[in-house]
Parts: C-alpha cells; structure tokens; sequence
C-alpha cells in the first residue's frame, strides 16, 4: 500500500482572533484546535506519517499543550519566514518512502474524515488535488477608483487538504518562493502541474476571528 504523509501547518498568531493565545492552540471542543486537526488526519488516514509545522517560539508552548490532551503519534518541525518555507521544511521532514502528501491548515479542525479519504482516493489518479467550493456572494474587482462586477460562477473558493503526488510536491518546492505563491497548489501550477478540483465542504471553514470559533463550537454541539 503507497505509504501516505500529512503536513499540517500551524503557524497562525492570535491577531484577529484577539487572543494572546495562537489560534491554533486555542480551545475547540474541549481540546486545542490543532490536537482536533491532528487526530482527525490520524483516523482517516491510518498509518500515514504526520507532520506539524510551528513557528519555533511555539514549541515549547506545543510540548506542554501536548503533554495534557490525547493527541495522535506525530512529529514537529520548526517553521520558516513564508509559509511556503513552512511547508518545504514539512517535505523535507517526510520519509522518503513516502508517495503522497497531504498539506493542510492547522486552524481547519473541522475537515471531515470523508473529504480527507476522498481526496487521497482522488490524487491516486491525478498529481494535484484540491477541494474548492462554489461562490455564493456577489463579487468585485477595484479597478481604479471603481469596482467592476465579477462572474461568480467563474470564482471557487479554495480549501485544504491539498494532495499531492509526492515526486510533484517535492519537485515544485525547489523553486525560488515568488509572492504569487498563495497556496501549495500556486507552487505546483507554477512548476508546469495541472491543478484537479474536487468538491469540498462549506463546513471546513478556516478559523481566523471569535465569530468562526463560536460558529465551530456551535457546529460540534450540534454535529449528529
């Protein structure tokens, strides 16, 4: 059986989430965000090798986070300047053996098992994968002093995880960053990789401000 990897980037602070706690540490369900993370990968995806990315004058703070909850076996790498240094330092941590990656936010502790197991069924057949949900806003560009409408049905909003065929994953992150580079999926489309979309979820939102976490907590409350 191809042998799985999970790099899970948490390098957030607790700016707009008003906490002088880093948001990924902050309490979900009883638990720290990222522990929820961490062992939501683990259960779907037994076996596979999991790292987590941390600014390093976190970890210290993740040691003892970790010492108190039940958090799934996992190792942790020191973070870098951008978050594309990141995640290259979490390739560079995975073994060898490895022949898919799996890349995701820390702060998304509300990814489903399902859309995890589907995407790493998904990126059996493709090189990159990566769910995208529909635009339900009206949406605008500035241009100038003016805005123009945009054709929403020509947006996808962009989620994690993002899969990858572990060779592609690896190739793209020798290039140089580039400030273009958004997300892992921007590094492989600028390396020559065609980029598959799959559906995603509307619940697998990024916890960023005190409204996604009261909207999450309410979410696990009431999760059948």
């Amino acid at each position: 059986m191809a042998k799985r990897g999970i790099i899970i980037v948490a390098g957030g602070s607790g700016r707009r989430m008003q906490s002088a706690l880093p948001k990924q540490f902050m309490i979900l369900g009883g638990e720290p965000v990222v522990v929820r993370t961490i062992n939501t990968f683990a259960e779907a995806v037994p076996g596979a090798e999991i790292i987590v990315v941390l600014p390093e004058e976190h970890l210290a703070l993740w040691k003892n986070l970790a010492a108190r909850f039940d958090v799934a076996v996992h190792r942790v790498v020191a973070g870098g300047k951008e978050r594309f240094d990141s995640v290259k330092r979490g390739i560079e941590a995975l073994s060898p053996e490895v022949e898919y990656i799996a890349v995701h936010d820390g702060v998304r502790a509300l990814v489903s098992k399902k859309l995890i197991v589907r995407a790493m069924l998904e990126v059996e057949h493709n090189d990159a994968v990566i769910p995208v949900v529909d635009v339900v806003d009206s949406m605008r560009r500035i241009e100038g002093d003016g805005s123009v409408i945009v054709p929403r049905g020509e947006l996808r909003i962009v989620q994690t995880p993002q899969l990858f065929r572990a060779e592609v994953l690896r190739r793209a992150y020798t290039q140089p960053y580039d400030v273009c580079f958004t997300d892992d999926a921007s590094v492989v489309e600028a390396a020559g990789c065609r980029v598959t979309l799959i559906e995603g979820e509307r619940s697998n939102i990024k916890l960023t401000t005190p409204e996604d976490m009261s909207w999450a907590e309410w979410a696990l409350e009431h999760k059948e």
